[in-house]
């Protein structure tokens, strides 16, 4: 099996010793993106901003992959705070509409850079 490390400046650089995805065989396995800015570096503010800020980290990371949300099989949701989870299924959903893929989402003790939210993706690249 192929293993190929994806990296893209158009979602924020890793902040520790691990890759934005990694591409197995016909399956990406994405690292949680937080809702920071590929620019700047910093937080968005406030949980609906991070959550779509997080999506599209997510979505610049399957681009560079050659996918898009459509080829995600699963995802998981660490949330700072279980209050928020309303918010974020409705910027999720926003994203994922009809057919979304499986999904765990579970409250964290905290999160890198004192993020609200984070998400990670399994990703199905096909026949």
């Amino acid at each position: 099996m192929s293993r190929q490390v994806i990296s893209t400046p158009n979602a924020p650089a890793a902040i520790g010793p691990y890759s934005q995805a990694i591409r197995a065989g016909q399956f990406l396995f994405a690292s949680g993106q937080l809702g920071l800015d590929p620019t700047s570096g910093e937080l968005r503010e406030g949980i609906e901003a991070q959550t779509q800020q997080a999506l599209a980290n997510m979505q610049a990371v399957l681009a560079e992959a050659g996918a898009t949300v459509a080829n995600v099989v699963k995802t998981t949701i660490f949330l700072a705070d279980m209050a928020d989870f309303a918010v974020v299924n409705r910027v999720y959903g926003e994203v994922f509409g009809h057919e979304p893929p499986a999904r765990s989402t579970v409250q964290v003790a905290a999160l890198p850079k004192n993020g609200l939210v984070e998400i990670e993706m399994i990703v199905f690249l096909g026949e």
